[in-house]
């Protein structure tokens, strides 16, 4: 019996002496995992060679992981592997990190790791939602994606809410730029465009960027300095204008800012340059169409045509501007230009009150007082 009994006993403490070797290898791993999310949670720019390691280790983990510890785990490797991504770009990497973050139930980072790896969103993000310590600093990221959403449908109002949730992001001037933009206060609109412009140069020039910063919406440089280069022209600076212009187009031609250097060339007494700018800007939009169906093209082109004195066949363009597909913003522009074409080509009566009726209707960069003043010389019926 007593040598049965120590058999016993030896299996007792060989499996006590197992079983803790056992808790301290798991306990370990759970140490090291924990260190490597410290080394990337508690910097604002984490290295690459941490960001990945913490997702080793947290990988790691899993594999040993307890139930109760599985959704930590799953959020700390989606968390590591959304700042991988944030550095490295990759898609698949941003679609790794939203499934880890789904399975660590943090909808908020999910949400915005599909949107920051231009992935289909599964669902909208709700901001009254809950969100660890760690992931504090990115809710802004998020409003600033919300904003940026609302911004491209238009809806600078909405964007502008969001935006406040990041005061120093350069967003919010923007949205208040295009706000006095549209208000017809230009001198304020430059302004705001200005300090947004130095935002982002300066975020352009960092070289080690926040994870906060790399995430966000993309600063569109050359389009800032298209908005300002209109503002300027609108705030009575053509010089200035041209030259904030150049700078876009050197970076990302494009019709609109090639129209743009058009008209400050035109206020500037540079006719020739400016017919080569209208000249360019049709090009342009007819090189960004489908099928060569642009009504922004063909309007450009019947600028050109109307101020080499060719009416006849300004109108036609101008008409064809309004058959084709053409932004609402500048369909009353082509419909006001159309008019003018037969007014200045002697079709006055039923020409002139039609021009008349469209200028209440036209954008702040047709030549209104030219038109009014053509109209008056031109005798009604």
């Amino acid at each position: 019996m007593g040598g049965i009994r120590c058999s016993i006993c030896l299996f007792v403490v060989i499996s006590s002496a197992t079983s803790f070797a056992a808790d301290k290898e798991h306990l370990a791993i759970l140490a090291s995992a924990q260190a490597a999310f410290d080394q990337v949670e508690r910097v604002s720019s984490p290295p690459l060679a941490d960001a990945s390691a913490c997702v080793q280790a947290q990988a790691a983990m899993l594999s040993v992981a307890l139930p109760a510890e599985e959704s930590e785990l799953h959020y700390r490797k989606g968390f590591c592997e959304l700042a991988v991504a944030a550095m490295t770009h990759a898609q698949s990497t941003f679609a790794d990190a939203a499934a880890e973050l789904d399975r660590g139930d943090a909808a908020m980072l999910a949400w915005l790791a599909r949107r920051a790896g231009n992935l289909p969103e599964e669902a909208n993000w709700n901001p009254a939602g809950s969100c660890p310590k760690s992931c504090e600093p990115l809710v802004a990221v998020a409003k600033l994606w919300k904003g940026w959403i609302a911004w491209n449908a238009g809806d600078v109002d909405a964007a502008a809410v969001q935006f406040d949730a990041q005061p120093n992001s350069g967003w919010p001037d923007y949205a208040d730029g295009m706000r006095a933009f549209r208000g017809g206060r230009y001198k304020e609109s430059v302004a705001r465009y200005r300090q947004a412009l130095q935002i982002w140069t300066q975020n352009q020039e960092e070289k080690e960027p926040p994870l906060t910063a790399r995430l966000g919406p993309p600063e569109d440089i050359p389009q800032l300095r298209t908005d300002l280069g209109g503002a300027q022209i609108l705030a009575g600076d053509p010089a200035g204008a041209i030259a904030t212009l150049d700078r876009a187009l050197e970076a990302a031609p494009g019709a609109r800012a090639y129209f743009l250097r058009a008209r400050a060339k035109e206020l500037s007494g540079q006719l020739e340059a400016a017919l080569a700018d209208y000249n360019l800007a049709s090009r342009a939009a007819f090189a960004d169409a489908r099928d060569l169906a642009s009504g922004e093209a063909h309007l450009y082109r019947g600028i050109v045509l109307y101020r080499r004195k060719d009416y006849v066949r300004a109108e036609a363009e101008f008409a064809s501007a309004l058959n084709f597909q053409i932004g609402p913003t500048l369909r009353p522009d082509a419909s006001a230009w159309r008019h003018l074409s037969a007014v200045a080509s002697g079709s006055c009566g039923a020409s002139r009150e039609y021009l008349e009726r469209s200028l209440a209707s036209v954008s702040p960069y047709f030549p209104k007082a030219e038109a009014e003043a053509i109209a008056a010389g031109c005798p009604a019926l």
